[in-house]
């Protein structure tokens, strides 16, 4: 049950959140979770700075999980989010941060897992 929030200053066009969105899917087995239950949010032209400046460039993107990750798996996950980002959208890895955020209680088709 992994979200994926994707937050990007520069605006994205539907063909570049498809591929995007196809890449995350495949990379979010680093975190031994499934696509199946992927989902993935975009919010392009998105304000941001970063060390007091404008990032043009850059992205926040948060990841949730049910249940959690080891550090060195959201390491893993962390690179092959900026290699995406870099080579689909031309966002800068040093403009881009990732969080994790470990989840106890996930609701689902009106119902907890």
């Amino acid at each position: 049950m992994p979200f994926i929030d994707c937050r990007t200053a520069v605006k994205l066009s539907r063909e570049t959140r498809e591929r995007i969105k196809t890449r995350l899917g495949r990379a979010i087995a680093v975190l031994n979770k499934p696509e199946s239950y992927l989902m993935i949010g975009f919010t392009d032209g998105y304000d941001l700075w970063f060390a007091g400046k404008r990032a043009e460039q850059g992205a926040y993107v948060s990841v949730s999980l049910f249940g959690g990750a080891s550090a060195s798996a959201c390491e893993k996950m962390t690179a092959q989010i900026c290699s995406i980002l870099q080579e689909e959208a031309n966002v800068l890895p040093s403009q881009t941060y990732v969080s994790y955020h470990p989840v106890e209680n996930w609701g689902w088709n009106g119902s907890d897992f």
